[in-house]
């Protein structure tokens, strides 16, 4: 995601009343609409950010996933107090956390809050976290899950989901989040 330092500019304009008149999956998932295009764009963070949150309240949706999302792009742009009451109302049920999205979630404050502390305690619990039985997926094999995909292809992830995040913020600890969730602070312990 952009940083948001600078204003917004006539880039990040967009259909205000088309883009909330979505379905949540398409305003949250489609990578070339909704949310996501303003997201993306330099200078447009807090516009998106913003979208996010007039989106929720225009649907009454506690949608904790677009919680997450609002967050998300709130840390990317300096606006850590505010990604961390957000991140808050975006944890899951105990009985529903089969992956270790809450524990992902504590990490991720700890980062915001630069508590290294808590950031390490978090991703152990998340490391521990073992596959859901009976969920069908195949087994881990060496940190990793491959799923077969519809096309013949394999999808290969690490397991638990979001570890590689966690090593990120941890890797990357001294830098804003826009620059530790990226794919190069996952790679190398820095």
């Amino acid at each position: 995601m952009a940083s948001a330092q600078d204003a917004p500019s006539k880039s990040c304009e967009y259909d205000r009343d088309r883009i909330l008149a979505m379905e949540e999956k398409q305003f949250d998932q489609d990578m070339s609409g909704g949310w996501r295009a303003l997201a993306y764009k330099p200078g447009c963070s807090i516009v998106a950010a913003d979208l996010l949150r007039d989106y929720r309240e225009v649907h009454h949706s506690d949608s904790g996933i677009l919680f997450w999302h609002e967050a998300q792009v709130r840390a990317s742009a300096g606006q850590y107090p505010e990604a961390v009451a957000l991140m808050k109302r975006a944890y899951k049920p105990a009985d529903a956390d089969k992956a270790g999205w809450n524990p992902y979630v504590d990490a991720t404050i700890a980062f915001l809050l630069r508590d290294r502390t808590a950031l390490e305690q978090a991703k152990a619990k998340l490391a521990a976290v073992q596959p859901p039985a009976g969920s069908g997926l195949p087994p881990v094999v060496n940190g990793y899950i491959e799923l077969d995909l519809p096309d013949g292809s394999k999808n290969r992830f690490r397991w638990p989901l979001n570890i590689d995040v966690v090593e990120g913020l941890e890797n990357c600890f001294d830098k804003p989040y826009v620059d530790a969730y990226e794919d190069v602070c996952r790679q190398t312990k820095r």
